[in-house]
């Protein structure tokens, strides 16, 4: 059951900081390859949804994070 976890925890590091480093500036990161485009109003539906994704990958990963804090302790 650990071991499930483990992976789970090093599978969700590895989302959260490709999705983090999606997040960096226009010229710096994955953001100026072009993951990140912008319309005339402000913020596109796609920096939306990969905040959203962001998020939701961070609380997945704390939640991990607790249960494995459990079965280990």
């Amino acid at each position: 059951m650990v071991s499930f976890f483990a992976v789970v925890q090093v599978l969700l590091g590895a989302a959260l900081v490709t999705l983090v480093l999606m997040h960096s500036g226009r010229d710096a990161g994955f953001g100026g390859i072009g993951f990140t485009p912008t319309s005339q109003g402000g913020t596109h539906i796609v920096e939306r949804n990969l905040t959203r994704l962001t998020v939701a990958v961070a609380i997945l990963f704390g939640i991990n994070t607790v249960l494995l804090y459990r079965l280990l302790a």
